[in-house]
């Protein structure tokens, strides 16, 4: 196929990071690596940030986006519409992450133009973007417009479900699950170099050798379960008191989970290091992976987590259950049982067979069905074919 001419459009972008943005990042760089020209644009959310800046090699644009609530909205969105327009030329694609505010102006923008606009949403249930739509202010609005696009990405099944049931044009959605770059097989000397490497950059990251460490990757959001998280956490200590756990992140729960760490006295083995650009030290220094969340469509991290071999103990929502066949692929416990959220932690600690056997399968699930090449090559024959429907128009 052709070199496309792409601009990925999200509202946030790094140093604001979370799984959505980590996503377009991915994407960019490998569609890069294939030999296509991607431009990210992005809002700019401080105004001492530069207008434009290069990111993994991909150049990045920021549009004004005032911090005044509502303006800061209508302002980012009318700068976007006039990059766009001025850009039209330029571009082969146009692929926006989330059904909102990006989405709408992209869709208006290019209604009539023979440049393509996919939208890829983002997150299921409460947390997704069609329940946005039934809550937000104008969010029927946003949808009605959102569904003009002409394409959809669905990255889990059930984000699919959600959006056919929102009446997005079945025909038009195409499952394409998330990918992760697959790197080489971590050795338990790189276990150490790691840890190493992470105590230099920050010291409250030092650790011993021989203390079993745990991480969570993503947004400090209610959503992600992490108050059971930190419950729980008293209960692993007491089968293995070097246990340290790790919040890898930023977001707005971050002074709640803060707070209740300290209320109960385990600032020293539960961190909030704030958020990494990449996560692959930290994962290369865990001994396990936990995602607790309530909501999730196809988790990054839990991907980053399983192609690292990490033995992951994840929630029994839907969203988990694409990637994990427990026993199998990883652990799972029921949403609200703190208990069980515990034991499996404590299962994965104590038995290396179990926890190896675990890492190896997970791994090996993720590099046959989930790799990042794989995800933008769909990516690209999606383009492609709306490319040519729009052409024969």
């Amino acid at each position: 196929m052709t070199s496309l001419r792409l601009a990925l459009v999200t509202r946030r972008f790094w140093p604001l990071v979370g799984g959505a943005e980590m996503v377009m990042a991915n994407l960019a760089e490998e569609l890069t690596q294939q030999g296509h020209q991607v431009q990210i644009v992005t809002a700019q959310w401080h105004p001492d940030w530069p207008k434009q800046i290069t990111h993994r090699g991909i150049p990045v644009i920021r549009l004004p986006n005032p911090s005044v609530r509502g303006w800061g909205t209508v302002r980012y969105m009318m700068a976007l519409g006039r990059w766009l327009r001025s850009h039209e030329q330029d571009l082969d694609a146009v692929y926006v992450s989330m059904l909102k505010h990006s989405a709408v102006v992209a869709t208006s923008r290019f209604l009539n133009s023979n440049v393509p606009v996919v939208l890829r949403a983002e997150g299921a249930g409460e947390t997704g973007d069609c329940a946005f739509h039934e809550s937000a202010n104008f969010g029927q609005r946003i949808r009605r417009s959102c569904q003009q696009a002409d394409g959809f990405v669905a990255p889990s099944q059930q984000i699919f479900d959600e959006m056919a049931a929102a009446q997005f044009d079945r025909d038009k959605i195409r499952f394409i699950p998330n990918g992760v770059k697959v790197g080489p097989l971590k050795t338990d000397v790189q276990r150490q170099e790691a840890r190493k490497a992470l105590a230099t950059a920050n010291p409250i990251l030092t650790l011993a050798e021989s203390a079993p460490l745990v991480v969570f990757t993503g947004r400090l959001h209610p959503g992600k379960g992490l108050t059971k998280l930190v419950r729980a956490w008293p209960r692993v200590l007491q089968r293995f008191p070097m246990a340290r756990l790790w919040l890898i992140g930023e977001g707005p729960q971050e002074g709640e989970l803060s707070s209740m760490i300290g209320a109960m006295g385990l600032q020293s083995r539960i961190l909030l290091p704030g958020a990494f650009d990449t996560v692959e030290d930290v994962l290369a220094a865990a001994d396990a992976f936990v995602l607790p969340s309530l909501h999730e469509g196809m988790s990054i991290a839990l991907l980053e987590a399983m192609v690292a071999n990490l033995p992951c103990v994840v929630s029994d929502i839907p969203g988990n259950r694409i990637l994990i066949d427990p026993e199998e692929t990883g652990l799972i416990f029921p949403v609200d049982e703190i208990d069980r959220l515990a034991d499996q932690l404590i299962r994965i600690l104590e038995n290396q067979d179990l926890s190896r056997q675990l890492g190896t399968a997970a791994r090996k699930r993720v590099i046959e069905h989930f790799s990042l090449k794989r995800n933008a090559e769909d990516h690209v024959a999606l383009f492609h074919s709306l490319m040519e429907t729009k052409r024969l128009r």
